[in-house]
């Protein structure tokens, strides 16, 4: 499992990156906690951080390996 800081901000934003975190890891493979301070992106699989780094860069958001 992988943690990742995150600029994902709301509901709206999760919605925006689902379709591409789905691509990249997985559907049910990835979690956003829009309420922690650092909005935690976590992973369940091994995934490069440059996979998840590029998926959300397409909408422009980024991720932070914890």
């Amino acid at each position: 499992m992988k943690k990742f800081k995150t600029n994902i901000k709301c509901a709206a934003c999760v919605e925006k990156v689902t379709p591409l975190l789905n691509e990249a890891v997985g559907a049910g493979n990835w979690a956003v906690d829009i309420t922690a301070p650092s909005k935690t992106l976590t992973i369940q699989t091994e995934t490069a951080d440059t996979v998840i780094n590029e998926a959300l860069s397409k909408k422009g958001y980024k991720a932070e390996a914890e």
